[in-house]
């Protein structure tokens, strides 16, 4: 069986839309960017706002609405319920410590069936201090044996992971250059 390892926001949902459309638009009329407009991650310079200010709305976001707010991608828990059961899965993420407990109660709300390890690569907070185990994915890739996939959205994980051997899947969003779409790439994966 495959290992597949799965970023969990901007891949198992909508996360950067929901939070843009439902938290950023409405308390920033001003602004003229649509979600599709955001071409990096994070967009704190696009936006206008410092790296920290960006971070500090995320985080409200998911302590406040990411639980009752954001559902599933369709298409990924489509194909999880038709493949799932044919690999092994584990939640790989980089949201701040503080926000982990909430990401893994959603990830596990919607995916426990089939993903049954979660992993945080904390990213950092200004006013956070803790220990630093793995600084990236990359270093928790390299010290892992099991892991046969990686799907994620930020390009510098993707290509840090394929640098390990790994086998690499960029799920499409506006700041990568995936040119296929997230229906494209779920039916790929149906080809493991």
């Amino acid at each position: 069986m495959l290992t597949i390892a799965w970023d969990v926001d901007d891949v198992l949902n909508d996360f950067t839309r929901v939070w843009f459309e439902t938290v950023w638009r409405p308390r920033h009329p001003e602004c003229r960017l649509s979600y599709e407009d955001l071409r990096s991650n994070p967009p704190h310079e696009q936006l206008g706002i410092t790296r920290d200010e960006y971070l500090s709305s995320l985080d409200e976001f998911r302590h406040s609405r990411y639980l009752t707010d954001l559902q599933p991608l369709p298409e990924a828990l489509s194909w999880f319920e038709k493949n799932g059961a044919r690999h092994r899965h584990i939640a790989l993420t980089a949201a701040p410590l503080r926000c982990a407990p909430v990401s893994a109660a959603w990830t596990l709300r919607h995916f426990g069936r089939w993903i049954r390890g979660f992993h945080v690569v904390p990213s950092s907070r200004q006013d956070e201090s803790i220990p630093e185990y793995d600084q990236s994915k990359r270093d928790f890739i390299s010290r892992s044996e099991d892991i046969s996939l990686l799907v994620e959205d930020h390009p510098a994980n993707i290509n840090a992971a394929a640098d390990l051997g790994i086998q690499v899947v960029l799920m499409p969003r506006p700041w990568n250059s995936a040119a296929r779409s997230i229906s494209a790439v779920f039916r790929d994966l149906e080809n493991l």
